[in-house]
C-alpha cells in the first residue's frame, strides 16, 4: 500500500505504555455493555472472534512493563495515523456527495494491553474495536503482528482494512444504523441478535471496501497484491473458519460476524463498486447474505 507523502491524522491519541488494569483471558470488554459498544455477543469489532483462537491456544496479553516502542511499532503507528486520515478524506467527501450531512471524524486511541473507554474497560485480547459512546476506534498495534503470525493475514493493506472496518462502524453510527440494530437486538432471541450482528459486520466490511476504492481513486494507494491480501484476511476471520480452527467444528447459531465467504463477498463488493448505497445488508434475506 502506498502511503508515502500522505498526511497524518490529527485525531490520534497515543496511550501506548500507559499503565492500566489488565483483563484475564475471556474478560473482553469490562463494565456495562451498552449499544455503543460492539462485544462478543453484540457485533462490531473485527478482532474479537480471532481472540477466541488466540486464547484457546493459551496466548495471553498483559500490560507491558516499561513499554518502549520499537521501529516496527512506530511504523505501524504511522500507518494507522495515515490510514485514519485517508478514511477522513474519503468519508468527508462521500457524506457530502450523498447528502448525508457533515462527516464527524472519529478519534483513534493507540494503546497497549488494556484501556479505559467510555464503553468500559477494553482489552487487546478482543482486537480493535469501536466505541460509539466516545466515537473512538481503539487499537493495540500488536494485534496486527498477531494477525500475521496466528492466521497468516498480514500486509499493510490488510491492516488498513482492519482500521477501515472499525471506521465503518462509525459510519453506521452516524447514519443511525448501529443504534437501530442494537435496539432490535435487545428485543429478540440470542440467535436472531447474532444474525443482526452478522449484518452489521458484513456492512462494515463493505464500507471498508468502499473506502479502499475511493482512497485508491484519490491517492493511487493500492499496489499489486494488496486486494488479494485483504481478501485472504477476510477469508480467515469468518466465524466458520475461526471456530473450526479453535474447536474443530462450527456452531452456526453462534455466528456473529459472518462466514468467510460472506466477509469476502461484501468486502469485494465495496472494493468493486465504491458505492456506499450498495451495501444494504439488512434487506437481504439472511440465507442470501
Amino acid at each position: 500500500m502506498r502511503l508515502d507523502g500522505r498526511r497524518n491524522s490529527s485525531n490520534i491519541n497515543d496511550r501506548r505504555g500507559v499503565s492500566g488494569k489488565t483483563i484475564g483471558i475471556g474478560g473482553g470488554i469490562v463494565g456495562v455493555v451498552i449499544v455503543a459498544i460492539v462485544t462478543l455477543l453484540g457485533g462490531g469489532n473485527i478482532g474479537d472472534v480471532l481472540s477466541n483462537v488466540m486464547t484457546q491456544g493459551g496466548i495471553t496479553t498483559q500490560q507491558p512493563a516499561n513499554y518502549t516502542p520499537d521501529a516496527e511499532d512506530e511504523r505501524l503507528a504511522d500507518l494507522a495515523s495515515k490510514v485514519l486520515a485517508g478514511t477522513e478524506d474519503v468519508w468527508t467527501e462521500e457524506f457530502r456527495r450523498q447528502g448525508w450531512g457533515e462527516y464527524e471524524c472519529p478519534k483513534m486511541v493507540l494503546y497497549t494491553g488494556s484501556v479505559n473507554t467510555a464503553c468500559g474497560q477494553g482489552s487487546s485480547q478482543v482486537g480493535p474495536f469501536y466505541c460509539s459512546a466516545d466515537q473512538t476506534v481503539y487499537i493495540d498495534l500488536d494485534f496486527f503482528k498477531t494477525m500475521d503470525s496466528t492466521i497468516g493475514a498480514g500486509g499493510d493493506f490488510t491492516y488498513a482494512y482492519v482500521i477501515a472496518h472499525e471506521v465503518g462502524h462509525h459510519v453506521q453510527y452516524l447514519l443511525g444504523t448501529l443504534d437501530a440494530a442494537h435496539q432490535k437486538m435487545n428485543q429478540v432471541s440470542q440467535t436472531e441478535a447474532n444474525q443482526i450482528s452478522v449484518r452489521l459486520e458484513l456492512q462494515a466490511d463493505f464500507y471498508a471496501g468502499v473506502w479502499a476504492n475511493r482512497d485508491n481513486a484519490m491517492f493511487n494507494s493500492i499496489e499489486p497484491g494488496d486486494v488479494e491480501n485483504a481478501v485472504n484476511a477476510a477469508s480467515k476471520i469468518g466465524d466458520d473458519y475461526l471456530q473450526r480452527k479453535a474447536t474443530g467444528r462450527e456452531q452456526p447459531e453462534s455466528f456473529n460476524h459472518g462466514r468467510s465467504a460472506q466477509r469476502v463477498k461484501w468486502l469485494q463488493k465495496g472494493i468493486n463498486t465504491g458505492d456506499p448505497n450498495q451495501g444494504d445488508t439488512f434487506s437481504v434475506p439472511y440465507s442470501q447474505l
